[in-house]
């Protein structure tokens, strides 16, 4: 495994000369995130992609401008989200990764006005432009960085920017959040959609739904995954210790508009004998399944200890609802086990489509079956670890790049 572990970094290396040697990115890159540097899961795709930009020149993420005010109609544990922007505001611009120096982490002032384009609308989109520009500067970026968008509320911040390109990453279908105000961040889409030099999908089904709007701008540049961190060679986390085995996992965001909590809680009850292991944030109660004698949430953990969770795991679990936002999404986790060599238990959604010979794909009233099937025959890890190495956030970063290049 030694050896190929090193073919693999290797690989990696090379893919990385390739690009310095081919790619050039004068201006920088300003890229407006739909998530926190500072509390979200570090594995999106907006941060892998901008930490391989970087590598090339000078990066300023902006963190996620958000799309509603959170409060007890709209939102779970309002206070607490409130209270952790306001610290992100406080952290000013940084350079988290010692190894990246020209990745830069930024998170505005702002005023929490959402729902509206009038004129507090207005003046709170041009304070955010001017400490964008000034911040970009301190970076080292100039007025000709190229400029990404995946949060569809930065639009009135970018709109009348300079750039040499704007790319719309469609990485969700924003509008189908169920917290924010719909018709409103649709609109901002579309106008993402209208004036974008390139559009970024990772769903073929969101990129057919836009299709008579986008056009040729459309390209499909899918998930990768951090194949260095996400290895399966490596140690189990210790807390997983005192947990018997057979371990059924999911790690990531336990937010109860994606994941089915009550599928969760009806897997564990059908499963008496497997530990049900949850890593991650709650955005609604757990109490339902925390009640369970078999169930063991770990809560939020740093994007360093995902990877010895996950070894842990037995079978990782992909319990899905089926919405219009899962309908047009790409879950990064499927890659991220796949890597880690465990065997998967998924719901449907359209872009599991070319992964099905690689997990299992499972009706809702099959799901703990197919679990316990999976536990008792978890077939071949090493193919598994084979097939995503194909998804390099390199690769990914490489392909943005030659399109910016051929602007």
């Amino acid at each position: 495994m030694g050896t190929a572990a090193t073919g693999r970094e290797d690989q990696m290396t090379a893919h990385r000369e390739s690009s310095h040697k081919s790619f050039r990115l004068e201006g920088g890159f300003i890229w407006f995130v739909a998530q926190d540097w500072w509390y979200h899961n570090q594995a999106h795709s907006d941060f892998q992609l901008m930490k391989e930009v970087s590598r090339l020149a000078p990066v300023l993420v902006v963190n996620s401008l958000g799309m509603r005010l959170p409060g007890q109609a709209t939102s779970t544990n309002p206070r607490r989200r409130i209270w952790r922007k306001i610290r992100s505001m406080t952290k000013l611009l940084r350079r988290p990764l010692k190894e990246l120096p020209n990745f830069h982490v930024y998170t505005p002032l702002m005023l929490p006005i959402y729902g509206s384009n009038g004129l507090l609308a207005r003046l709170n989109a041009a304070l955010i432009r001017i400490q964008v520009r000034i911040v970009a500067r301190l970076a080292g970026l100039n007025r000709d960085a190229a400029i990404g968008v995946t949060i569809p509320t930065a639009w009135p911040v970018v709109a009348p920017m300079r750039r040499s390109a704007l790319v719309f990453n469609r990485s969700d279908l924003h509008s189908a959040f169920p917290e924010a105000d719909g018709a409103w961040v649709e609109g901002l889409e579309r106008m993402l959609l209208q004036h974008s030099d390139h559009v970024l999908y990772v769903s073929h089904e969101l990129m057919l739904r836009d299709e008579d709007l986008v056009g040729e701008r459309a390209f499909f540049i899918d998930h990768g995954v951090d194949l260095e961190h996400f290895q399966r060679e490596g140690s189990v986390h210790p807390e997983l210790a005192g947990i018997p085995n057979p371990r059924i996992g999911f790690f990531g965001g336990l937010d109860d508009y994606v994941v089915d909590m009550a599928l969760l809680e009806e897997t564990a009850r059908s499963l008496p004998e497997a530990s049900l292991v949850l890593v991650g944030d709650a955005t609604c109660s757990m109490a339902a399944l925390t009640e369970l004698p078999n169930v063991h949430w770990f809560g939020f953990r740093n994007y360093d200890e995902i990877p010895a969770f996950g070894r842990g795991f037995d079978v990782a679990l992909m319990p899905w609802l089926d919405n219009e936002w899962i309908q047009h999404a790409n879950p990064i986790k499927l890659k991220e086990y796949l890597s880690l060599g465990l065997p998967v238990v998924t719901t449907n959604y359209p872009e599991v489509e070319p992964y099905r010979d690689h997990l299992r794909v499972a009706r809702r009233e099959d799901f703990a079956a197919e679990v316990a099937a999976a536990y008792e025959d978890p077939g071949d890890a090493e193919e598994r670890v084979r097939f995503v190495r194909q998804y390099s956030w390199t690769g990914r970063a490489e392909a943005l790049l030659h399109l910016i290049g051929n602007n």
